[in-house]
């Protein structure tokens, strides 16, 4: 077999999984209901942000919050300050690349 397969988690409470680390990227599935979210940091890598499910709240560097529904795909450069959140009923589902991958 040439692919490798890589399986994320259905769930309805909060979920953070890494689901590829590799030299070329990262790959983390989260998920978040009201209420929930990351804690203020600054982005390690470009990050890309896919919001698969709901509606993301995020502040970025000094802007306020904006608000990104269900099919919105951002484009974060690296070292912003990053506030990601969920303000809504709806559970939030979101896909997370960064690349390249962060070097520790």
């Amino acid at each position: 077999m040439v692919e490798k397969v890589y399986n994320m988690t259905y769930s309805d409470s909060k979920t953070v999984e890494m689901l590829i680390s590799d030299e070329n990227v990262h790959y983390i599935h989260m998920i978040f209901n009201k209420g929930e979210g990351l804690p203020e940091h600054f982005s390690n890598s470009n990050v890309y942000m896919t919001v698969i499910n709901g509606t993301l709240s995020i502040g970025l560097d000094k802007q306020e919050t904006h608000k990104y529904n269900k099919g919105s795909i951002l484009k974060i450069p690296f070292k912003t300050k990053m506030n990601v959140s969920n303000t809504h009923e709806e559970t939030l589902e979101l896909i997370v690349v960064k690349a390249p991958a962060p070097v520790k």
